[in-house]
């Protein structure tokens, strides 16, 4: 049951803690104090070393555990043709605690073409000897973080007005990360977490949204976007609860959802966050299509130090393969390390420690 294409046995969803010369140098770089060019070459250096060290634990893959960004979502928006990034008088809510006071707002016709983090993407895949993979926030992601009035009434007449040119931007990501070198890219996706979640539900509907019918819309976004995928790329998922400095934002079991996400979205496999009582039970994976799509079960917190007992892991797997066949699960994190450049609260050998279990673990499940 060894796997030779991703999603790996043993994988991670891609975000590392920022080493401590990397954020002082961010620090630096946001007073003027150091020169985009000084930045860079520390961000290089720093990236090279997280290479490294994914290879050095034995994973198959390997990211820049997104150290050139500022926050795992809102950078790649903003780097969209009519998307830009503003400040707003309120971050986003986490359990006591809120993010930077920064969104997104659309000002012009969305689209892709010249995106710096393809160059990320390069710099990665020319320094990696294992499978180079990038991650990137999904398109719903973008609708559902929309503000009410952040849409420019000379570009859409609403919200809702975006998703044909927001697929189609997609599908140009696609293609050219594919075009630089890609075969991995993996979908971030808070969203899909959100509707899984009564209070969220609530605060969507306030917000405008119109949350009985998202998921179809949503559905049909993501599969216009995955048209562009040759057949040699995988495109994987990850459904997130809100990860910022070890909080939380949504709650409640994937059955809501479970149908559209697992049966009817196109993707090749989905990172699930399995690490609390918050995701529910393993039930709704029955709804995984018995063949080639793969859930990476995400049994393994990021959000502190303490490490897992392998054994109680491996019972928790064995739980899941009530629900669906043992040969589509893979596992890992349920989360990056560091979703914003603040990282979580436990330290960089905590979250080696948790990489190297996991490729241990997958060693003993599935085989080498």
């Amino acid at each position: 049951m060894t796997r030779t294409k991703p999603p790996y046995r043993a994988d991670h969803v891609g975000s590392f803690l920022r080493p401590a010369a990397l954020k002082e140098a961010r620090a630096r770089h946001e007073k003027g104090a150091m020169s985009a060019a000084e930045l860079k070459a520390i961000e290089d250096r720093e990236i090279e070393g997280v290479i490294k060290k994914q290879e050095a634990v034995g994973l198959k893959l390997a990211t820049d555990g997104e150290f050139r960004r500022s926050f795992w979502h809102f950078d790649f928006f903003g780097m969209l043709d009519g998307v830009e990034i503003y400040e707003l008088d309120h971050g986003i809510q986490f359990q006591g605690v809120q993010t930077k006071p920064k969104s997104i707002r659309v000002t012009g016709k969305i689209g892709f073409s010249h995106h710096p983090m393809l160059e990320h993407f390069e710099f990665l895949k020319a320094h990696t000897k294992v499978m180079p993979k990038m991650t990137i926030p999904s398109p719903t992601v973008m609708h559902f973080r929309l503000e009410p009035g952040a849409v420019a009434k000379g570009a859409y007449p609403n919200r809702d007005a975006i998703f044909d040119d927001l697929a189609a931007a997609y599908q140009k990501a696609v293609r050219a990360f594919y075009d630089a070198g890609c075969r991995y890219l993996q979908f971030d996706d808070t969203a899909w977490a959100y509707l899984c979640s009564q209070e969220e539900l609530k605060k969507a509907k306030d917000r405008g949204l119109d949350v009985d019918h998202l998921q179809d819309t949503y559905t049909r976004t993501i599969n216009k976007a995955l048209e562009a995928r040759p057949a040699d790329m995988t495109i994987t998922t990850h459904v997130c609860r809100g990860n910022f400095r070890s909080t939380w934002i949504s709650s409640g079991g994937y059955e809501p959802v479970a149908q559209n996400l697992l049966a009817r979205c196109n993707y090749d496999g989905y990172f699930l966050e399995y690490d609390s009582e918050r995701a529910g039970g393993f039930e709704p994976l029955r709804h995984l299509p018995k063949g080639n799509k793969i859930v990476v079960l995400g049994l393994v917190t990021s959000k502190s130090g303490t490490l897992e007992k392998k054994d109680a892991v491996k019972r928790r797997i064995d739980e899941a393969a009530k629900f669906a066949p043992l040969e589509q699960f893979c596992l890992s994190p349920q989360c990056g390390f560091a979703s914003t450049e603040e990282g979580n609260v436990l330290a960089e050998d905590e979250e080696w420690a948790k990489l190297r279990m996991i490729d241990e673990i997958a060693t003993e499940v599935w085989g080498k």
